[in-house]
């Protein structure tokens, strides 16, 4: 009787992945099983709910788990983003909240106790003229560079290290120089404004890697965006593919000339009607697909099949109700089509929310586990790493 790929894999007591295992994965080669991962981990305040639930620290510590991973390098030496910007300072602080000035010279607020990203009361960029005053910070010049780490970077990539190579965000930059709302006008009103920004970013990104590419290969491109929401995304397929895709193809024409092999971008959102769009400028890999926003990850397989790599895609809001519901979030995601294929790492769409109970999270863990094959829990191995690259 004929056996599907998934019904072949063999039990596996390490859940760890070399950088050369993930790729063959990630780029539909030939894998050896699935990936079951946790991309974010959980959200703040989470700990305090499953201490009193009966959890164990290491299940806090998120590595009672034992997810699978690939081990990272980070920092392979080179910055593309932001560089030597205004000092970093504290400029108030209660019980209830941090402001700090941020290397832009932005004002920037953090909640204690619940909130994860801080939030910008102010922008540096409005015009021109105050784009000139930061523009400094984001030109190239070789201090950029650091050669130890490159260095470093090539000789743990040997050893099986995923090295992953940043550039900023087209989008992302915009808003984080000029907010949201003046960010998305400003691609209509001050057209000329968006281009030098992006253009900076190109020239730089591109000296950068350039020099770092004779010695190093990146194994990933990766880009920050979170350009949309659950109505959709905030710029749409022709302002992407006016000012946004000449960088991303620049970007990747060189690193994929030098043996990076993925190109994988952070959205949050409904990402779908920019995904074509996308795929154009060499973007092969995404994450989170949330399934709030209708970012499905069966359908959109269907749709592009091998053109593009998941990671994430699992409902984070199903935890927080019964186990049937997580039952059949993980039967309909981890149909044999979808392990089969490769080209994914399961996992959960973001953070684990708050109202996830222990019981809940285990239960999600261990039937994930048993669909795809996968070894039980052994309470004495210990592991996981944030999978957000």
């Amino acid at each position: 009787m004929h056996q599907s790929k998934s019904e072949l894999f063999r039990e596996y007591n390490d859940m760890k992945f070399s950088n050369i295992e993930y790729i063959e994965l990630m780029t539909f080669g030939d894998y050896e099983r699935p990936m079951f991962v946790e991309l974010f981990g959980p959200l703040v305040g989470l700990d305090n709910e499953w201490r009193a639930q009966g959890a164990s620290q290491d299940e806090i510590d998120m590595v009672g788990f034992d997810w699978d991973y690939v081990p990272v390098v980070r920092q392979c030496g080179g910055n593309t983003g932001i560089f030597e910007g205004y000092l970093k300072k504290i400029l108030e602080e209660t019980g209830e909240h941090i402001i700090w000035q941020d290397e832009l010279g932005r004002k920037m607020k953090i909640c204690k106790g619940y909130s994860t990203e801080p939030l910008p009361l102010d922008f540096p960029v409005k015009d021109m003229v105050s784009w000139l005053r930061v523009k400094k910070f984001y030109e190239f010049s070789e201090d950029r560079i650091d050669w130890e780490k490159v260095e470093n970077s090539c000789k743990l990539r040997k050893e099986g290290y995923f090295v992953v190579g940043y550039i900023p965000g087209g989008f992302d930059t915009i808003r984080e120089l000029m907010g949201e709302v003046n960010g998305c006008l400003a691609y209509y009103l001050q057209p000329e404004l968006v281009r030098d920004i992006i253009q900076t970013l190109t020239n730089t990104s591109i000296k950068v890697y350039e020099r770092i590419t004779e010695k190093l290969v990146i194994d990933q491109l990766s880009v920050h965006e979170d350009m949309a929401g659950k109505n959709g995304p905030l710029i749409g397929p022709d302002l992407i593919n006016e000012f946004i895709k000449p960088y991303f193809s620049a970007v990747w024409e060189l690193l994929s000339s030098k043996g990076t092999k993925l190109f994988d971008m952070d959205s949050d959102g409904d990402m779908s009607p920019v995904l074509d769009i996308l795929l154009e400028t060499g973007l092969n890999s995404m994450h989170p697909f949330e399934p709030a926003a209708g970012m499905d990850i069966v359908e959109i397989r269907k749709k592009y099949g091998k053109r593009l790599a998941i990671r994430g895609g699992i409902n984070k809001f199903t935890l927080t109700k019964g186990k049937e519901e997580i039952r059949k979030e993980l039967e309909y995601k981890m149909q044999p089509f979808m392990i089969e294929q490769g080209g994914i790492a399961f996992g959960l769409d973001h953070r684990i929310i708050n109202g996830t109970t222990i019981e809940n999270y285990r239960y999600y863990v261990n039937m994930g586990r048993k669909m795809l094959n996968l070894p039980p829990l052994d309470p004495k191995i210990k592991g996981w790493a944030r999978m957000a690259f």
